[in-house]
């Protein structure tokens, strides 16, 4: 199963393209159908040829409901983002824009609704160039007015862009419904973004452990659910009172529960609402050099690495961040240079600007997971470095190369050794000519190919369809370190000498990794 939420002003038609999709209603209250405003998360789901079941999460469009917009595509790897053709870009659209963007989001399909009562193309021109700024970069378009198979085929090419799930990875399930069935007892339900669920697993709530009764996936009872997934948990002795809306079922020993979270975002008001997830938890904000040091109203399970989103109560504006300390106490065994005096921490430089003091014992635990991986997955190329920085709780994935030197050595198919011999040429000429769908088809390059020289560390994927070498968006950093700062994406893209297509996604991942800092004026500048 894959999960897609959607985006947009309110009242431009993401419950009636939900419905055209599935059959379904998602609009769960009466007062909802009846006023015709979606008012709370929706839920439904299809199933679409050669990509199988994909559920769909509706989220409401009205300014009032933005914290439970956020409940709704904070967990989801995808969103429809819909407007409508007979209506300008709207307030709502742009809030829902930035909070897709302050998450990360990289996978997204614009749709236009109403072209019946309006030539869609302006429309269209309008919402794919502010798309194209934000971490979707160039999403397709289509128009729900062309028809259903048109539509159905469009969010099939998304599902089939989708990064493969972690469904081996530690359960942080957050919730975002919870209620009581008659014989049943108590039921949550949430978007499983990794790993597997079973009846009789014992999980986390709150601190406390607590059964799985059962486990349903689309209406249907299941013997377990994989990531990513719209699951339902039925939880043995576990009241209703107990349990609500952002609330999160764990793993046990794979989270920290932290109340102090020092955070990549610099300049945030005293008051702000952390966002993570289906949990918005406010926080007082105090400034730290490079950053700032969250103090949360309640505890939250959170890593090193996890993105946020961080909201001003008193305003619209939505500030992405990335984590970088958990409670002051450097329980964190890698932070960054511009951290170490103020979490008053010593040790090594290991990568980039990560530091850490506890160096062997990462990499012999890296060891482990990478040998677990080999007799779990004998015919893979190698242990995906998501996975694996995300078992090592790691806040970067550059650290993941240097942990497994010398012991992550893989073997790539001859065809893929050759094209890659021929790529290095292509990028000895120009480092970031990522290179287009043509040339990748003459050189043998299909997805599977491309994945399993980004598992081995051979390239690195910045969005569908556009890879550079690994080591390219180093070199971009020190080529803008030359531009006057801050600086614009034309500017970056002539000191580059790329394209549009290309730096996109190259400054989106800049912003991803916290090397540059994108301004609201949409100049980036590169963090000191």
């Amino acid at each position: 199963m894959r999960v897609i939420a959607t985006a947009g002003h309110v009242d431009h038609g993401k419950s009636t393209l939900v419905r055209l999709l599935t059959g379904m209603e998602p609009d769960r209250w009466e007062q909802e159908r009846r006023r015709g405003l979606t008012l709370d998360l929706g839920f439904a789901w299809t199933s679409l040829p050669g990509v199988g079941d994909v559920a769909f999460v509706d989220v409401p469009g009205h300014e009032r409901f933005v914290p439970t917009m956020l409940a709704g595509v904070g967990p989801a790897p995808a969103v429809l983002f819909v407007v409508s053709a007979d209506s300008p870009w709207m307030p709502q659209a742009e809030e829902h824009l930035a909070a897709i963007d302050a998450l990360g989001v990289a996978h997204g399909l614009l749709v236009i609704t109403r072209a019946d009562l309006a030539d869609p193309a302006p429309i269209r021109r309008d919402a794919l160039a502010r798309i194209a700024r934000t971490s979707l970069g160039t999403v397709p378009s289509v128009v729900a007015n062309d028809g259903v198979d048109g539509l159905r085929s469009a969010v099939a090419d998304l599902v089939g862009r989708l990064p493969v799930p972690d469904v081996d990875g530690d359960v942080r399930l957050w919730v975002d419904r919870s209620f009581t069935v008659a014989g049943a007892g108590t039921v949550v339900t949430g978007t499983l973004q990794a790993g597997t669920i079973r009846p009789g697993d014992e999980l986390l709530l709150r601190g406390t452990p607590v059964r799985v009764r059962g486990v349903q996936a689309l209406g249907e009872a299941r013997s377990a659910v994989s990531a990513v997934a719209r699951v339902g948990i039925n939880l043995r002795g576990v009241d209703r009172s107990d349990v609500e809306r952002g609330d999160a079922l764990l793993t046990r020993g794979a989270w920290w529960d932290a109340r102090v979270v020092d955070v990549t975002a610099a300049g945030l008001p005293r008051q702000v609402v952390l966002h993570i997830g289906a949990a918005a938890v406010p926080a007082r904000a105090h400034v730290l050099p490079t950053g700032s040091r969250l103090f949360l109203s309640r505890p939250l399970p959170l890593r090193v690495g996890d993105r946020v989103l961080l909201r001003n109560p008193g305003s619209h504006d939505i500030v992405g961040a990335t984590v970088v300390d958990l409670d002051r106490l450097g329980r964190s065994p890698l932070f960054m240079a511009s951290q170490r005096k103020p979490l008053g921490r010593t040790g090594r430089l290991v990568a980039g600007e990560w530091y850490t003091d506890d160096w062997d014992s990462l990499a012999a635990r890296a060891r482990t997971e990478l040998a677990a991986w080999r007799a779990g997955h004998p015919l893979e190329v190698g242990l995906p470095t998501e996975t694996l920085r995300q078992k090592l709780r790691l806040p970067s994935v550059e650290l993941v190369a240097p942990l497994l030197a010398g012991h992550d050595e893989v073997e790539l198919p001859q065809s893929v050794v050759v094209a890659m011999a021929a790529l290095s040429v292509d990028f000895a000429t120009n480092p970031f000519g990522a290179p287009d769908a043509t040339r990748l088809r003459q050189l043998g390059l299909g997805g599977r190919e491309i994945a399993a020289a980004v598992r081995a560390g051979r390239l690195l994927k910045l969005a569908d369809g556009i890879v550079v070498l690994p080591g390219a968006p180093d070199r971009a950093a020190k080529v803008l370190s030359g531009l006057a700062q801050p600086f614009t994406t034309s500017q970056a893209r002539q000191a580059l000498g790329t394209t549009r297509r290309v730096v996109l996604p190259l400054l989106a991942f800049l912003d991803r990794t916290g090397v540059t800092k994108r301004l609201p004026d949409d100049t980036r500048q590169l963090r000191q």
